[in-house]
């Protein structure tokens, strides 16, 4: 007998997804939270950061639509847009989310969470034990090896987040996702901020994007330094903080932030009590299963696979309706789409970066779809030529660009960047997912005027079927 069929460690929108789809299967199960129910993605990450980057987005779209822009007579208010972040996090409490625990029939469990052997975990001294464990845990931010950085105490991803003032400086290290949005948010409330980047922005993106998105951070006044590296970090007695860059430059800020890489959170559950090592990340199959076990799973950015927190609720689906599949003896469906697998994560993952412009982009780039030896024809196309994005903003600059693997004739990568991209994006995704053939695709008519002719204007430039 076990306490419970499943144990959840980590509670954040992840873990919770876990534990729901299994619950509803009619699994007992509990959660295991350290911290605030609703995890990172709640408080630190996803909805804070968009929560300070759409009054900017908002602001700037008005500035762009004659008629409009005439209307604006000010800034940014960043009392209210710090105010309004607040109101996303709750506040930093969780009581509504510990409320839907409850609705959904899911113990919760308060403590840190550590394995301590096969199906057991142990939470602050209690033992509790359960036919399958999913480690839910997440990534954590990680300090670049940079000397006298940690002595200054810079701000990782969380402190950027939910920080209560505006710095009047700030220097971003990393041009990343985090580093971009997060440069992007605080420079739009009044911070003067400068972005070092080791190499351009973006990277793993089409080319393209990072440049449109650098091109457009200058213009929102961030001193964009691509290619250059911090070598030397110090904060005086005033709190300044003079950073050293490797082409001999120095900056100095009231604040610097550290957006350049996420470790594994496994470094303390007891791991290596069933023979895994603490700190890595944990490898699964598409079922989440870890590998040599058949009881422990791993789900979200821990299994390192995709660390998106979209992609984490879609495996987590997966791995809910697989867990109680495999202890109920029902039938599991593995197949490439299956309903217990998460093939979308190999080639098939969307992701929103919400820079101004913003980037929306799913499944291969050009240079990784011939890095998988497919045989593909790329076509771009401006979007500003678009009749849609001519009425969005005066002036519209955006690219768009279709990865087509012409052995199979279908869609493989779709990026788009340009205002107002997002909401455009789940089209691409189903195109990508469903496998549509290209020749099916000219019948999937876009309304017209609408940013969505792209779509056409791409079937134009790659054309029509003989």
């Amino acid at each position: 007998m076990t306490d419970y069929d499943l144990i959840v460690i980590g509670a954040g929108a992840v873990g919770e997804n876990v534990a729901d789809y299994a619950k509803k299967r009619g699994l007992s199960v509990a959660i295991v939270e350290a911290e605030l129910v609703g995890g990172e993605c709640s408080y630190w990450a996803c909805m804070p950061s968009k929560a300070l980057l759409r009054s900017g987005h908002a602001l700037s779209a008005a500035k762009r639509l004659d008629g409009a822009k005439q209307a604006v007579t000010g800034e940014l208010d960043a009392a209210h847009v710090l105010a309004r972040r607040n109101s996303f996090t709750s506040d930093w409490k969780d009581d509504s989310q510990v409320s839907w625990l409850d609705s959904a029939g899911i113990d919760l469990i308060r403590g840190h969470a550590r394995i301590t052997g096969e199906k057991t975990l142990e939470v602050d001294g209690t033992t509790y034990t359960a036919a399958a464990i999913a480690v839910v845990t997440g990534s954590l931010h990680i300090l670049p090896d940079v000397p006298g950085l940690a002595d200054a105490k810079p701000w990782g991803t969380r402190e950027a987040t939910s920080a209560q003032q505006v710095p009047e400086s700030l220097l971003v290290i990393g041009g990343g996702v985090s580093g971009s949005e997060l440069a992007t948010a605080w420079a739009s409330l009044g911070a003067k901020v400068t972005l070092v980047a080791r190499h351009g922005l973006l990277g793993g993106m089409e080319p393209f994007a990072g440049e449109l998105v650098a091109d457009a951070m200058r213009e929102l006044g961030i001193d964009v330094r691509t290619g250059v590296n911090p070598t030397r970090v110090d904060r005086d007695e005033h709190g300044l903080v003079t950073t050293t860059l490797d082409d001999g430059t120095t900056v100095v800020t009231s604040e610097v932030l550290a957006a350049t890489g996420r470790a594994a959170h496994t470094k303390d559950l007891g791991l290596d009590s069933v023979g895994l090592t603490p700190g890595d990340w944990l490898q699964v199959d598409d079922t989440m299963l870890v590998h040599g076990t058949d009881w422990l799973y791993a789900v979200g950015d821990v299994n390192h696979r995709v660390l998106l927190t979209h992609q984490g609720k879609y495996q987590a689906r997966a791995a809910g309706e697989a867990i109680a599949a495999r202890i109920q003896g029902t039938p599991l469906h593995t197949e490439p789409w299956g309903a217990h697998v998460a093939t979308a994560d190999h080639a098939a993952a969307p992701q929103v970066t919400f820079t101004d412009p913003e980037v929306a982009s799913v499944g291969l780039t050009e240079s990784k779809a011939r890095e998988q030896g497919l045989n593909v024809r790329a076509v771009e196309y401006e979007l500003g030529n678009v009749a849609g994005a001519s009425l969005q903003a005066d002036g519209y600059s955006g690219r768009a660009k279709m990865v087509v693997d012409e052995d199979r004739r279908v869609v493989v990568g779709v990026t788009f960047v340009g205002q107002d991209v997002a909401e455009m994006l789940h089209a691409a995704t189903i195109a990508v997912v469903g496998e549509v053939p290209i020749d099916r695709l000219w019948h999937a008519v876009p309304a017209y005027p609408t940013m969505n002719e792209i779509w056409l204007r791409l079937l134009e430039t790659y054309g029509r079927p003989e």
